[in-house]
């Protein structure tokens, strides 16, 4: 499926992924993490992990469907 562009992506009817559960990649824990989906298709963006506080970078892409792809990566320190 082709991304969508910023302008395409209309979140108005309410189905759009709005959370996500992720491991944080530095201690392992599952963190719920709250997405935007106002802020466009495609997303990056840095957050700290709810147990040991350290950074990651969370890349989120939404689908056609409003289905959010989240990835989250240690941030370079």
């Amino acid at each position: 499926m082709e991304p969508l562009d910023a302008d395409d992506f209309d979140t108005g009817d309410g189905t759009a992924d709005t959370d996500n559960c992720v491991r944080c990649p530095h201690c392992g824990e599952e963190n719920v993490i709250f997405l935007d989906p106002g802020s466009g298709a495609s997303q990056q963006y840095v957050e700290d992990c709810q147990v040991c506080c350290r950074p990651w970078r969370v890349v989120v892409s939404y689908d056609a469907d409003g289905h959010a792809n989240v990835d989250v990566t240690q941030l370079d320190e």
